[in-house]
């Protein structure tokens, strides 16, 4: 009975192929503007034999229990999400920065502000446990204003979803929200909202978003570099066709539901970047101690020293694959080294 065989043959054609090299990478990414080039991983991520799984999720801490369970491959978060994390014991490394700058505080359009200090006397929104609230104490910190969450002190504090500050601001439930991008941007556009500040002459500096692994994956030399090839490949990408990576973060990311001005007016508070400074997770990590800020974070089991788990030896291996070298320009930090490509 050949016919039954011919059958299956056929019907086997009919299947998706996948080839026997794909390895599938399990990573965990948050919905901004500048966490764009961590999604667009799984569009070229099958040139380099991998199937990129993504998940999505509302802050960088939400993806404490699967980094502590090793059920994630990858995280993309804020760096206060990768400390947290490496302090509550997850088996993680930071291998790269991908994005830089992406927050602001927004006031309400109907009032007049004057950067800052006009902060005084306000309630402030913004999300419990975001990198966010990490910055807008940090902004506080450098006024000498004292936050608290009930009414009579130098500023008001509000917590919210993130879903939800918006909303707030535009009914006029608090002042002021200190937001990621393009959300913050689509406050102002849609005009409900003002920029009052971004808040990076601080202590902790312009925001980093910091790209971890997991040491199960680092310790897989092969297959973690390709994993970090296919990173600096989208990121490579998306610098060098702007245009490419406004289409595809607005109509393909986010769903159509940012407007190339939203996008426009996001990036010019935000870049993609490779870098990461080990000196500057340092400072981050001292500044949360210091505030007792996060979920798991304080001084008795605060995590090793940033040298010892920032390990961006896998990213410089990928950058010279393809043909990518950092460049610092006058008065720049190393932290924020622009990025040039060899031509």
């Amino acid at each position: 009975m050949k016919f039954p065989l011919v059958l299956l043959a056929l019907a086997s054609l009919a299947l998706p192929l996948r080839s026997p090299a794909e390895d599938v990478i399990r990573v965990g990414n948050l919905k901004f503007v500048h966490y764009g080039t961590i999604a667009y991983m799984k569009e070229i991520a099958p040139r380099y034999g991998l199937r990129i799984e993504e998940k999505i999720y509302a802050k960088g801490i939400d993806m404490l229990p699967e980094l502590m369970q090793g059920t994630l491959d990858l995280a993309a978060s804020a760096a206060e999400g990768a400390i947290e994390a490496r302090a509550a014991g997850a088996p993680i490394y930071i291998v790269a920065g991908f994005a830089a700058g992406g927050a602001r505080i927004v006031g309400r359009s109907d009032e007049k502000w004057k950067g800052s200090a006009s902060l005084k006397g306000k309630r402030i929104g913004v999300a419990r446990g975001s990198a966010q609230q990490m910055l807008l104490l940090a902004e506080l910190a450098t006024l000498n204003f004292t936050p608290s969450t009930e009414p009579g002190r130098d500023v008001q504090i509000v917590y919210l979803p993130f879903a939800k500050l918006n909303e707030a601001l535009e009914k006029r439930e608090v002042d002021a929200v200190c937001h990621s991008e393009p959300q913050a941007s689509q406050a102002i556009t849609k005009g409900f909202g003002v920029d009052v500040t971004k808040p990076y002459k601080t202590v902790i500096g312009e925001p980093v978003r910091a790209l971890t692994m997991s040491e199960k994956l680092y310790q897989n030399r092969a297959l973690a570099l390709r994993v970090m090839t296919c990173f600096v490949d989208a990121t490579k990408t998306f610098l060098e066709q702007p245009q490419l990576a406004s289409k595809y973060v607005r109509e393909t990311f986010f769903a159509g539901k940012v407007s190339e001005e939203d996008y426009r007016l996001a990036f010019e508070n935000a870049r993609f970047t490779y870098d990461v400074n080990p000196a500057q997770i340092e400072a981050i990590t001292d500044f949360m101690i210091h505030q007792k800020l996060g979920v798991v974070l304080n001084v008795t089991n605060r995590p090793t020293s940033a040298v010892e788990w920032v390990r961006t030896d896998l990213l410089t291996e990928a950058r010279v694959a393809l043909g990518v070298v950092p460049t610092a320009q006058p008065g720049e930090s190393e932290h924020t080294l622009k990025t040039e490509v060899r031509k």
